[in-house]
């Protein structure tokens, strides 16, 4: 790290460091060398980010933004916090767990995506239960509607005298400060990396908005060559009519704004790969079932099926194929996602029409 990039990151550290935040992660979390999964693949050195281990309810990136989420929501006095999105979403367990550490009143509005196998209280649905959440199934196949739901249960509860944070779906535009989080978890692993003496050549993350950001604004503000890659798990972005590219540097630029940065990012500068999402959000893939096989043989590290499998999959077929060559370094970010496993088993151990 040059003199230069040193004082940034000492500014991104002074930056964080000013902003609302509530402790909930379990962190720094391990940056571990996977000797046996470099070797399988005959490639570069491949290192993973545990951000699986962040403590809340099973663990996983959100974890780390809702620190930064919560933090402000609390300074604005928040008691009770909508949100929604799958049924075996991360973000609602994770959010469930947040609300119950603060004591906040956590209502889950979620909507089924893969039928009857829904219906199953099993895994993300029975931690949300356990957790204390009030949870309510919506009949719904599109986000869009099942955000007005989430937007007039709002409205209810604070007619009802409640001081409502609407989370993500319903509040979508506004991700600058869930962003933060991994502006953070940046700084984290250049740090871990000096430790190790690793020079880090790609960073790879299974992300559609948010984490990606965060890391993106973070290299751009340190002036960093290290190439950062985003597989997505949805097929299209959050905001119609947007690029995930589009989507990422807006939420960067929130971000810079409320951290008071002068960094900008332009879309050109985002990554941002749609070839390993498959027939949709949640629906395994053959290449992300092999990739959790290879992974969790290799090295005992249990990737999920619906966003790191897949991220997994495409970090995978660049290695085979010759795209990263073998001197590389790379630090793949296990986001989380392991509770919605255990609602996944048919399909992650018998080949589907996925």
């Amino acid at each position: 790290m040059t003199p230069g990039q040193h004082e940034r990151l000492l500014e991104l550290k002074r930056a964080l460091n000013a902003c609302p935040r509530v402790d909930l992660a379990t962190l720094p979390t391990p940056l571990q060398h996977c000797p046996r999964l470099t070797k399988a693949l005959a490639g570069p050195g491949i290192w993973m980010k545990r951000d699986d281990l962040t403590g809340l309810a099973g663990g996983g990136n959100k974890t780390r933004m809702f620190e930064f989420v919560f933090g402000q929501a609390l300074q604005d006095g928040v008691d009770t916090v909508v949100a929604g999105a799958a049924v075996q979403s991360n973000y609602c367990r994770q959010i469930a767990a947040a609300s119950a550490v603060l004591g906040l009143d956590c209502h889950l509005l979620l909507r089924g995506i893969r039928g009857s196998k829904d219906d199953e209280v099993q895994g993300g649905l029975l931690m949300d239960l356990l957790l204390g959440a009030e949870v309510e199934r919506i009949e719904t196949d599109d986000w869009m509607v099942q955000a007005q739901h989430i937007q007039e249960r709002a409205r209810q509860l604070e007619a009802a005298g409640k001081k409502v944070y609407v989370g993500r779906m319903g509040n979508e535009r506004q991700l600058g400060r869930y962003v933060c989080g991994y502006v953070q978890a940046l700084v984290e692993i250049i740090e871990q990396a000096e430790t190790f003496d690793l020079d880090i050549d790609e960073i790879w993350v299974c992300s559609s908005d948010a984490t990606q950001a965060g890391l993106a604004l973070a290299l751009a503000h340190l002036q960093s060559p290290i190439r950062l890659v985003g597989i997505p798990a949805v097929p299209a972005p959050i905001v119609p009519g947007w690029t995930f590219s589009q989507c990422m540097a807006h939420f960067a630029n929130q971000c810079a704004q409320i951290l008071d940065l002068p960094t900008r990012l332009t879309p050109a500068q985002v990554i941002s790969n749609t070839d390993y999402v498959g027939p949709g959000y949640g629906i395994v893939t053959p290449a992300g079932r092999e990739a959790m096989k290879l992974v969790a043989t290799c090295e005992g590290i249990v990737l999920d099926p619906v966003y790191t499998s897949k991220a997994m999959a495409g970090l995978i077929d660049h290695v085979r194929t010759g795209k990263i060559p073998a001197d590389k370094n790379i630090v793949f970010i296990h986001t989380g996602g392991l509770p919605a496993l255990f609602a996944y088993a048919g399909e992650v151990l018998e080949p589907g029409p996925g």
